[in-house]
């Protein structure tokens, strides 16, 4: 995946909540408000994980990349820009070797 294709699409949609598009999916989402984003990308999650338990890579990346699309719609509509999220991503992509330490319950105790 081009990190170009994500700025590309993500400014598509951004200038799609600035300026209305007659028959723009995007604009409709942005009409319907937050509720119907949120739905949305709960419905394309479920999909996706769905087409990852069946083992469908073909329905698996069709189902990835609607969700990315969704994701980007909700960080356009809360405000968030890809360098926030960004930020977060580099700052997890640092962080090497910090497997979690679980706590462990003794149930014979």
């Amino acid at each position: 995946m081009k990190i170009e294709t994500i700025e590309g699409l993500y400014e598509i949609i951004r200038e799609r909540k600035e300026h209305y598009e007659e028959g723009s999916y995007t604009c409709y989402l942005f009409e319907k408000g937050l509720d119907k984003i949120l739905k949305k990308c709960g419905e394309e999650c479920t999909e996706m994980v769905i087409a990852a338990k069946n083992q469908d890579r073909t329905e698996l990346s069709n189902e990835m990349s609607d969700l990315i699309y969704h994701m980007l719609v909700l960080m356009v509509e809360a405000g968030l820009t890809l360098d926030d999220v960004g930020v977060i991503l580099e700052e997890r992509r640092q962080k090497t070797g910090n497997l979690k330490k679980f706590h462990v319950v003794d149930k014979n105790s």
